[in-house]
């Protein structure tokens, strides 16, 4: 299983529910990794989507506490654990945890890899923030891309391992 990510230099990815940057070559990114994947996402992520839709041609799992809550092509869950039930036999490659917050925070330790968009800027009013993996025991960058600038932001592409898988 992977995460894929947008973070600032203060590892901020988020500010009332919507991204930081806004980033093409960044997106274009994201859609080539997990295109044809499975994706786990929170609500609130789905919400921030384009009319609140699914990402096409990817499965979409989201987790939810509401009981209620129904959206055409997603598959709703209660919780993480639920989410990776509803994800067993996928493959690991294929598997992805976009967002937000609480849902990397609760599935990052079985995560592989950490594809991360470092943007080399810091966000002050952002309020979501993913954990600083430089910190974090068993976490390794793998790659790191030459820097990319558009939209006045300069970012990199940083590839990270979980060494304790």
């Amino acid at each position: 299983m992977n995460c894929i990510v947008v973070a600032d230099q203060n590892w901020a990815i988020g500010c009332e529910g919507g991204l930081l940057f806004s980033l093409p070559t960044d997106m274009k990114r994201f859609r080539s990794l997990t295109i044809d994947g499975t994706v786990i996402l929170g609500r609130k992520t789905l919400d921030s989507f384009p009319g609140g839709r699914p990402l096409p041609r990817r499965r979409n799992i989201v987790i939810t506490r509401r009981v209620d809550f129904d959206r055409e092509g997603c598959e709703i869950v209660s919780s993480p654990e639920a989410a990776l039930e509803a994800a067993a036999g996928t493959e690991e490659e294929a598997l992805w945890i976009i967002g937000g917050g609480s849902v990397y925070t609760a599935l990052l330790p079985k995560c592989r890899r950490a594809f991360v968009t470092r943007v080399d800027a810091a966000a002050p009013q952002a309020d979501t923030f993913f954990p600083n993996l430089d910190k974090l025991p068993g976490w390794e960058v793998e790659a790191v891309s030459e820097p990319v600038t558009e939209n006045g932001v300069t970012y990199r592409f940083v590839d990270y391992v979980n060494t304790k898988l």
